[in-house]
């Protein structure tokens, strides 16, 4: 209760009212307990379980926005590398010998670490160099 003040004198006032019509003087009243009706405190509890509901729902907007603007940008970014890619391609055919080689070794150093031993032909890793393309 944030007026407790307010209601205590509006109360006092009110009853020193009422008793007087009786003839009785009352010299001091005390209120040492205030509480709301059942009702009042439900529709206050639902109230506030409305305000976290909505706030809960503007958080899960807000994060699926967040999320679609990074997809946006995620997909712009691998658009640009990829015709980043192609125009180096296109200018310098040995960048594709250079992302070959690259390739064979990440494969082979995989390959190296691993438990089992394998034994591959150089061409069927897809990587034969002395490709001219």
């Amino acid at each position: 209760i944030t007026q407790r003040q307010q209601v205590s004198l509006l109360i006092r006032r009110e009853l020193v009212e009422r008793a007087a019509d009786f003839n009785i003087i009352l010299d001091d009243v005390s209120l040492t307990e205030l509480s709301f009706g059942k009702e009042y405190t439900a529709a206050v509890e639902a109230k506030q379980v409305a305000q976290q509901e909505a706030q809960r729902a503007a958080f899960v907007v807000e994060r699926a926005k967040q999320e679609r603007q990074q997809k946006i940008v995620q997909a712009e970014g691998e658009a640009e590398a990829a015709e980043m890619l192609g125009k180096a391609m296109g200018m310098n055919p040995g960048y594709l010998k250079l992302r070959k080689i690259r390739a064979a070794q990440s494969i082979s150093r995989m390959i190296a670490q691993s438990q089992n031993r394998v034994f591959l032909p150089g061409n069927s890793l897809m990587i034969n160099l002395q490709d001219p393309s």
